[in-house]
C-alpha cells in the first residue's frame, strides 16, 4: 500500500523557477508608473537564453517601443520691470499702510523721505474694502538718469493720481527724489 504525502505551506504560494526544484524566482521591482513593457529575448544575455527562447514563436515577438522623451521648453525670459513701475508699487505699499515708511529709507534721496513721513500717517491711498492697485503707470525721461513718472491708483470705484521723480545715483541704482499725490494742497 502506498501512501502519498501532501505538502502544505504556511506562507503564500511560491512559483518554481526553471533552475531546479525548491528555488524561487527573485522578486523584480515593477515600475511605479508608465506603460508595461514586454520583455523579449533580445533583452536577455545569450548565456541566460534557454532552448525555448530560441524557438520561432519567441523570435517573432513584437518590437519594443521606446517611451517618448519629454523635453522641457524654457520659459520665455521675462524682462525686468521698468524702475518707475517698481517704485509705483513701492510707494503704493507705503502710502496705503501696507509697509512702514522706513521701508523706503534706502530708496529715497533728498526731501522725498520727508514727504513720505508727512504723507504716510494719513494713509491717503488706503481704501475701504478694496485693496488699492496700480492701474496705469508711465514715465518720461527728462535727461539721462532722471525720470518723471505718474501712476493712477484704483481701489474699487475710487481713482487717485500719484506723481514722483526718480534719479539714478552713481551706484546705478534708482531712488525716489520727490512724491506728490493728486488733490493734495499744501
Amino acid at each position: 500500500m502506498s501512501s502519498t504525502a501532501t505538502r502544505t505551506t504556511s506562507g503564500p504560494a511560491r512559483r518554481r523557477d526553471r533552475r531546479g526544484p525548491g528555488t524561487t524566482r527573485p522578486a523584480t521591482p515593477r515600475p511605479a508608473t508608465g506603460p508595461t513593457t514586454r520583455r523579449t529575448t533580445a533583452d536577455r544575455s545569450p548565456a541566460t537564453r534557454t532552448a525555448t527562447d530560441r524557438s520561432p514563436a519567441t523570435r517573432t515577438a513584437p518590437p519594443r517601443t521606446a517611451l517618448p522623451r519629454t523635453t522641457t521648453v524654457p520659459a520665455p525670459a521675462r524682462r525686468p520691470l521698468p524702475p518707475h513701475v517698481l517704485f509705483a508699487e513701492r510707494l503704493l505699499a507705503v502710502l496705503s499702510g501696507e509697509r512702514p515708511v522706513h521701508w523706503m529709507l534706502g530708496q529715497t534721496v533728498g526731501q522725498a523721505y520727508d514727504q513720505l513721513v508727512r504723507l504716510a500717517p494719513a494713509t491717503p491711498l488706503r481704501a475701504r474694502g478694496a485693496r488699492p492697485v496700480v492701474r496705469r503707470c508711465g514715465g518720461f525721461p527728462l535727461r539721462p538718469g532722471v525720470v518723471e513718472a505718474f501712476a493712477s491708483i484704483a481701489a474699487g470705484e475710487q481713482v487717485r493720481a500719484m506723481a514722483f521723480r526718480l534719479e539714478r545715483g552713481d551706484d546705478r541704482k534708482w531712488r525716489c527724489a520727490a512724491v506728490e499725490l493728486g488733490g493734495e494742497h499744501r
